[in-house]
């Protein structure tokens, strides 16, 4: 008798795994509380897989043998809580994907970067001819390329989220690159929650296996004080060099591992600007080291690397001023990266939906740089509260044309308008990925 699965939520995620358990002889049912998108409906139709939209039937739910919930669906949430209630195990994607293929597998995770740096780690192995797919929070889902595809390597881009439903999957190269105060919400407002989180990335690891990480963050530094990871330790650091997998030198980025220490750049070559991306760069590079790719290629990917859309992303100049695109700046952290990076005067477009946000770490980087705040959310309160003594003009709008224009005459030649909204996008957007090409529109229409 074949097992029953059910996947709840229609979106990348749960089509993908619904596609995958198809494939695998499962019973497949899957249930989205909301609309299913024309794309994916037309995938479960094609696989012959039953669904349903706009609402959970509770009854069919509980007959599943295993459950594979979108990472976007709290615990706590019916039917989430009725289902781990009932014993049924509530396992993500990733962890069910895994069970399918035997391809080494890349996860990289992180508060702040980890996009960047999963899509230049694909460069690198792409460019050395590796057979490898990108995926996870990023690109196509873990799940629909394992069940349509055949690689040997995967670069997997991980969300705390996403990390929260694996049990049993373990990555054979994983890359923990900062952590900071983010979803919160979903952590019943605690950090030591989202930092739990974050550190599943070390999940079932052994000796065998390699873990990244930035060992100038002091969050990282105090939970690995705490824990004992079986994994080979590669850390790497900008402002030292002893013990570390990866440095800077003479201003070249460095790497020493295996036993053996190669310059491969100078970090003025770097496609990608910026203290953070420094960081990035060196963590992609330690990957395609471990993976014995040579030198050449790494810093061939790094040096042509074009970068990610919506992250500190130059859209156009209109009149001398250059408007910046970092809607995918979805949290404090993010946005301070972006500021830190400005070297003009700023007009900075922030706002959305608070994820617990605490503005005081961009305090003085706004004091500093920002001439004026156009807010762009429903409630632009707290953001009013936290700058008002610190930015001289602060406006609100409610739509991104009616921000892009304000912003563009509060601007003079010279400046930078810069959209990085420190918060989500669900109050006025489907996601960031929209909030970033509703701000490339509007610019452009001015």
């Amino acid at each position: 008798m074949k097992k029953k699965i059910v996947i709840l939520g229609a979106g990348e995620s749960g089509t993908g795994s619904a596609i995958l358990a198809a494939k695998e002889g499962f019973d497949v049912f899957v249930s989205d509380i909301a609309g299913i998108k024309d794309k994916y409906r037309k995938d479960l139709i094609a696989y012959n897989i039953d669904f349903e939209e706009g609402k959970h039937s509770t009854e069919l739910l509980l007959e599943a043998d295993i459950v594979v919930k979108s990472p976007g669906i709290p615990d706590d949430k019916p039917p989430v809580r009725e289902l781990i209630e009932a014993g049924i195990p509530v396992i993500s994607e990733i962890e069910f994907a895994g069970r399918y293929t035997t391809a080494r597998k890349i996860c990289i995770t992180g508060s702040n970067g980890k996009t960047t740096t999963t899509n230049l780690i694909y460069e690198i192995l792409t460019r050395a001819g590796l057979n490898v797919a990108l995926s996870g929070n990023v690109g196509h889902s873990f799940a629909r390329q394992v069940a349509e595809g055949s690689y040997d390597y995967f670069v997997i881009e991980l969300s705390s989220f996403q990390l929260d439903g694996m049990f049993d999957f373990k990555a054979d190269i994983a890359v923990l690159l900062n952590i900071s105060p983010d979803h919160l919400d979903r952590y019943g407002n605690t950090f030591q929650g989202y930092i739990n989180s974050k550190f599943r990335i070390l999940n079932k690891q052994s000796e065998e296996d390699y873990f990244i990480y930035w060992a100038d963050d002091p969050v990282i530094a105090k939970e690995l004080s705490l824990r004992n990871p079986e994994a080979l330790l590669l850390p790497f650091s900008i402002e030292r060099k002893a013990g570390m997998a990866g440095y800077i030198e003479n201003n070249n980025l460095t790497l020493s591992i295996h036993n053996k220490t190669e310059t491969i750049m100078t970090i003025h070559d770097l496609a990608l600007k910026g203290r953070h991306n420094t960081y990035n760069s060196m963590a992609a590079a330690l990957a395609g080291k471990i993976l014995n790719i040579r030198k050449e290629i790494i810093r061939e990917s790094l040096t042509d690397f074009q970068g990610v859309e919506h992250r500190l992303e130059t859209v156009i100049t209109v009149h001398g001023i250059n408007f910046i695109n970092d809607s995918k700046a979805t949290n404090v952290n993010s946005t301070w990266y972006a500021l830190e990076c400005m070297t003009t005067r700023v007009v900075w477009i922030a706002g959305g939906t608070d994820k617990g946000n605490d503005y005081t770490e961009l305090h003085k980087l706004a004091g500093e740089k920002v001439k004026a705040i156009v807010c762009l959310g429903k409630d632009n309160s707290k953001i009013i509260e936290n700058f008002k003594e610190l930015v001289p003009t602060i406006i609100e709008t409610k739509s991104m044309p009616e921000a892009v224009k304000s912003a563009y005459y509060l601007a003079s030649t010279g400046d930078t308008v810069l959209l990085s909204p420190a918060c989500a996008s669900f109050d006025l957007f489907e996601n960031y990925e929209d909030r970033g090409r509703q701000f490339k529109d509007a610019v452009k229409n001015l």
